[in-house]
C-alpha cells in the first residue's frame, strides 16, 4: 500500500514534468523562427531590368556628350531623337537606339522596373549623407533627398547575389570625389538607385549601380559609373565620363537581361535526320567534348605479315670495261693541181 502511494507520487511527477519540457521544445523554435524572420526580409530578389538592362545610357528627351566619354553598353532615347556629342563620344560593345522599337521596348520596361524598386519594402530606413556607412543586403528609403559626399561601402556578407536597393524621395546628389566601395563579394549589377526626380553624380566620383531616375541625370566631368544612367522622363548628360554596363557572374542573379542579338542555345543538340525533334545527334569521330573525347571503338591491331626476302647473288665488284667505239675512217682530200700561167707580155 505504501509502494503503490510512492509509485503514484512518481507518476503525477511525470506528468507535471511534461509540459515544462514541451514549453522549452516551443520557446526554442520560436526563438529561431524571430532569428530567420529578419534573414528572410532581408534577401531581396533583384530588379528585372528587361530590355533596359542592355543599355548602359537610356534617356527621355536627349542625350547630350561632352568629351571623349566612352560608354560600354548600348545608348538610347525614346520617344526624343536628340543624340548630340558622338563623336566625340563613343560607344562601345553596344548599339545606339533612337526613337525606334528598340529603345520604345526599352523605356516600357524601364517604367516597370523603377515601379518595381519603388514598391520594396523597407528593411531600414536612411536619410541625408551616406558617407562614412557600411551597408549590408536590404532596402534602404529616404523620403527626400539622398547624398553622399564620402566614401558608402556596401558589404554583401559573402553572397554574390545580394541585393542593394536604394529609395530616394527627391534627389540623389553625389559630391566631387566620392566613392562607393564593393566588399564580401557585393556586384554592381545588384545594386539599384531609384531616385523620384533627378541624380547628380560628382566631378571625379566613382559611382557603382544601375540609376533609375523618374526625370534627368547629369554625370558632371570625368565621373565613372559602373552601372546604367537611366532616365524615364528627361534627359542624361555626360561629360568626358566611362560608364560601364553592369553584368553579373553566372549563377549570382542580377536583373540584366543579355545582350540581344545571339540566338537562344537549342535544348538536346540538334535533330539528326530521320530522327526525332528533341534527341541529341549521333557523336561526331574524334570530337572533343566535356566530358573527354568521343571516338569510334578502336579496331584490335592485326600484325603484319612480313614477307620472305630471297637471297640475291652479290654483285661483282670488278669494272666493266667501256666498250670503244670504232675510229672513223679518215677520206682523204682530193689535190687539184694549179696550171702554170704564161709570161706577161712586155713587147
Amino acid at each position: 500500500m505504501f509502494r503503490q502511494a510512492h509509485r503514484q507520487r512518481e507518476i503525477g511527477g511525470r506528468k507535471r514534468r511534461r509540459p515544462s519540457r514541451l514549453a522549452v521544445v516551443v520557446s526554442l523554435l520560436a526563438g529561431a523562427l524571430l532569428l530567420a524572420a529578419p534573414l528572410a526580409l532581408s534577401a531581396q530578389a533583384p530588379v528585372g531590368l528587361g530590355t533596359a538592362g542592355n543599355f548602359a545610357v537610356l534617356a527621355g528627351s536627349t542625350v547630350t556628350n561632352t568629351g571623349p566619354s566612352v560608354i560600354s553598353g548600348s545608348v538610347g532615347l525614346a520617344p526624343g531623337s536628340a543624340v548630340i556629342g558622338f563623336p566625340p563620344g563613343i560607344v562601345l560593345a553596344g548599339t545606339t537606339q533612337v526613337a525606334n522599337g528598340v529603345a520604345l521596348q526599352a523605356k516600357n520596361d524601364l517604367v516597370t522596373a523603377y515601379n518595381d524598386a519603388a514598391g520594396r519594402s523597407a528593411t531600414a530606413t536612411v536619410s541625408g549623407d551616406l558617407a562614412g556607412r557600411t551597408l549590408k543586403p536590404g532596402v534602404y528609403t529616404s523620403a527626400s533627398t539622398l547624398g553622399l559626399s564620402g566614401q558608402l561601402t556596401l558589404d554583401a556578407q559573402g553572397d554574390p547575389s545580394a541585393v542593394f536597393i536604394f529609395q530616394a524621395g527627391s534627389s540623389l546628389i553625389v559630391g566631387s570625389g566620392s566613392q562607393v566601395n564593393l566588399i564580401g563579394g557585393a556586384q554592381a549589377c545588384n545594386v539599384y538607385w531609384q531616385v523620384g526626380s533627378s541624380a547628380t553624380i560628382g566631378t571625379g566620383s566613382t559611382f557603382v549601380g544601375n540609376i533609375m531616375a523618374l526625370t534627368s541625370i547629369t554625370m558632371t566631368t570625368s565621373a565613372t559609373l559602373q552601372g546604367s544612367a537611366l532616365a524615364r522622363n528627361g534627359a542624361v548628360t555626360l561629360d568626358t565620363n566611362t560608364i560601364t554596363r553592369a553584368t553579373c557572374a553566372a549563377g549570382s542573379g542580377g536583373g540584366g537581361t543579355p545582350t540581344s542579338g545571339g540566338s537562344p542555345p537549342t535544348s538536346g543538340g540538334s535533330t539528326p535526320a530521320g530522327g526525332t525533334s528533341g534527341g541529341s545527334a549521333p557523336p561526331t569521330k574524334n570530337a572533343t567534348g566535356g566530358s573527354g573525347t568521343v571516338g569510334t571503338t578502336p579496331k584490335a591491331h592485326k600484325p603484319k605479315k612480313h614477307k620472305s626476302t630471297k637471297p640475291t647473288a652479290p654483285k661483282s665488284t670488278k669494272p666493266k670495261p667501256k666498250p670503244t667505239k670504232p675510229a672513223k675512217p679518215v677520206t682523204p682530200k682530193p689535190v687539184i693541181p694549179t696550171a702554170n700561167k704564161p709570161p706577161a707580155f712586155t713587147g
